[in-house]
């Protein structure tokens, strides 16, 4: 904090209008011209918006040489931008490239991270093009050269630290993922002479939910109704299956998945659910049914509305060890699912904390008090 209290402290900052300082460039001559688009091709094809690379292309001419000047892509419908340093085409003429008019007075990476401070001004229903009525007429702070080369410093490090930080959770979630899928494949292989062996029909009736019309949920009511899903399609004042309930969606995109219940809930006609049985951990079904997802995707019906039928439910060959030997296994693969749970969902959070606090100290820097204008 005191490092950027130096920095910004008496800085003498000179206020200009965006359009002054910085210089915009139509698309036309960059456009791909085909649709081909192949990893194995050398150019990508960006767009502003989320998507970003939407490809790469096999073409060598028209090529935007961002490796050699660095340039701001901005969409002038929704105002998304992205810094581009790679060379690249682009995909529509809606896209401007940014960039600045003299380096000695702004730099180009300065004008990009004072774009992202700005808010969204955008109105339900305006299309009109964004940079010339818009941006262009905006007010930026300008500070001697040193100044923004050393916002500029600060930021690139935020944003490299916020990637490495992604990055490692990244891949400490997938550790714990690989992990656990390893240990619950190991505890639920048997051989068939070491278990009995039955098929899910013998352990336990696939039930079908009934169907409930959309008037009669609510959000304000207690019980999840599943169907079609793992996701609560809405909620109803009554329940027709258990907690702790295994349930296979049986319609739709998600036919095939398996999921489970820690609370009572109501069952629709998109989604089979296991009745309990005395032979069978249901936490333990749960797990081993989690490993056969592949299969039962595999024996959905795709004519028309995917669907799951249930004597191919039925048929499943299912392992019965003892029940202790069954709790032992769920003692072991509880563990691992709740870290694992733990992880992904801290995952976004942690993300979202640096996000924040690298926006703190961004706006921080590139607020400037207009009384210097």
């Amino acid at each position: 904090m005191s490092k950027l209290e130096q920095l910004l402290q008496g800085v003498a900052v000179e206020w200009k209008q965006l359009g002054e300082v910085a210089d915009y460039e139509q698309p036309t001559q960059f456009l791909v011209s085909s649709k081909n688009y192949d990893v194995r091709y050398k150019t990508p094809v960006l767009t502003a918006g989320k998507t970003f690379i939407l490809g790469y292309t096999d073409e060598t001419n028209g090529i935007y040489k961002a490796s050699v000047n660095p340039v701001i892509i901005f969409d002038d419908f929704t105002t998304a931008n992205k810094w581009v340093d790679f060379d690249f085409k682009a995909k529509s003429s809606a896209m401007k490239m940014i960039t600045s008019k003299d380096e000695s007075i702004a730099l180009i990476k300065y004008i990009y991270y004072w774009l992202n401070t700005l808010p969204s001004e955008l109105m339900d229903g305006d299309h009109k093009r964004q940079w010339i009525s818009n941006f262009a007429n905006k007010l930026i702070p300008i500070p001697p050269l040193p100044v923004q080369a050393e916002i500029v410093r600060i930021l690139d490090n935020f944003t490299e630290l916020q990637a490495e930080l992604q990055a490692e959770l990244q891949a400490e979630l997938q550790a714990r993922k690989s992990q656990y899928n390893y240990y619950r494949e190991t505890l639920l292989s048997f051989e068939e002479d070491e278990v009995e062996w039955k098929t899910l029909g013998e352990v336990s009736k696939v039930l079908r939910g009934r169907r409930l019309t959309r008037d009669m949920l609510a959000p304000d009511e207690k019980y999840p109704v599943f169907h079609g899903g793992l996701e609560p399609l809405g909620f109803y004042s009554e329940y027709n299956r258990p907690a702790n309930t295994v349930m296979i969606i049986n319609v739709g995109a998600s036919a095939g998945t398996v999921g489970f219940s820690n609370d009572d809930f109501w069952s629709s006609d998109g989604c089979f659910c296991l009745e309990h049985s005395v032979l069978i951990n249901n936490k333990f079904l749960y797990y081993f049914l989690i490993g056969e997802q592949h299969f039962l995707k595999s024996r959905v019906r795709v004519a028309g509305i995917p669907t799951l039928d249930n004597f191919v439910v039925e048929k499943l060959q299912i392992p019965i060890p003892s029940l202790v030997e069954q709790s032992r296994i769920v003692s072991i693969l509880d563990k691992f699912d709740i870290l694992t749970t733990s992880i992904s969902e801290g995952l976004p959070k942690e993300i979202a904390l640096r996000k924040k606090q690298y926006e703190y100290y961004r706006d921080m820097l590139l607020t400037f008090p207009k009384s210097e204008l």
